[in-house]
């Protein structure tokens, strides 16, 4: 069965990346440029070192496939403490070049120093994204319901062969590449599991390695309007059509979000923002979705075509 999950514990690895080389990623700029000063204050090395830039891999005991669809930092970081120490070493010695004086002590001892690089992951964690992870989690749980849309639609081939043009699916045979290599897996019926992610950057990142079912990891959509601190304004021709803030509104629903985030965006209390989408779901312009405990709202198509008419 082809299934969805979130993965703190991988956005924090992903975005190590982007933290050594902010200027080969220029849609996270705004967020590397907040949380600089705090980085200065960590003593990090032992996590950053097993992101390496360039990424021809990444140990896969850093970032465990997700065991569950929402796990919380902690199960991951519990998952990670818990690596056979084969396996870490195993992890290590993909790693091209010499290691560093905090990797030779993994090696050395993995149990001690898996339990110290989780306490480095958390301060990160906690410095970094933390403040940005309840409107990141929203992001990656429409990015779930838009995936379970298209795949009910068009099946787990309509999905897959529009997720990345460099990811196929031929009958059984899943088929991916990468920068610096490829690779295919038959999934014998074991289906997928497939991770959004903010930190991805612009390529997909696979696992097919691990026991249980193969990993792909896929970047979000609309990952810069994260770091923005105020709302798109909204066309004026809509506005005076119908009002500035159920045009607000309807340009935020670009992708499906709950009402609390529409809210945060555009400045309004959650009580006013149901009351314009209660009138806006009457004029056949928004359609709402139950995700788990979340209720996403998207524009429908004439929605779509009236902010296109107004753009």
């Amino acid at each position: 069965m082809t299934r969805f999950a979130v993965s703190p514990l991988w956005e924090a690895v992903a975005s190590v990346r982007i933290i050594k080389r902010p200027h080969q990623f220029p849609e996270y700029l705004a967020w590397y440029e907040r949380v600089r000063p705090h980085l200065a204050e960590m003593d990090w090395r032992l996590f950053t070192d097993l992101v390496q830039m360039p990424t021809p891999a990444i140990p896969t005991f850093i970032c465990p496939p997700p065991t569950t669809s929402q796990p919380t930092l902690d199960i991951e970081l519990a998952t990670l403490v818990a690596t056979a120490p084969e396996a870490v070493r195993a992890g290590l010695d993909m790693l091209p070049g010499p290691r560093s004086s905090p990797l030779a002590a993994l090696y050395a001892d993995p149990p001690t120093h898996l339990a110290r690089l989780a306490e480095v992951i958390r301060a990160y964690t906690d410095a970094v994204i933390a403040p940005y992870w309840p409107r990141m989690r929203t992001l990656l749980e429409r990015e779930v319901l838009l995936g379970a849309q298209r795949m009910a639609t068009d099946g787990v081939h309509g999905l897959l062969n529009q997720l990345d043009p460099f990811v196929r699916l031929e009958a059984d045979t899943l088929k991916v590449e990468h920068i610096v290599l490829a690779g295919s897996v038959r999934l014998d019926g074991r289906g997928l599991l497939l991770v959004p992610s903010v930190f991805n950057g612009r390529r997909v990142w696979s696992n097919f390695g691990s026991p249980g079912q193969p990993v792909l990891r896929f970047p979000a959509r609309a990952v810069a309007t994260l770091w923005e601190r105020n709302p798109a304004p909204g066309g004026r021709g809509l506005a005076r059509v119908l009002g500035r803030t159920r045009a607000a509104l309807l340009r935020e629903l670009a992708v499906p979000t709950p009402t609390l985030e529409l809210a945060e965006r555009c400045g309004l209390t959650a009580g006013t923002v149901s009351q314009h989408l209660g009138a806006l779901r009457e004029a056949g312009l928004v359609g709402a979705h139950r995700v788990g405990r979340f209720v996403f709202y998207a524009r429908t198509t004439a929605a779509e075509a009236l902010v296109a008419a107004a753009t």
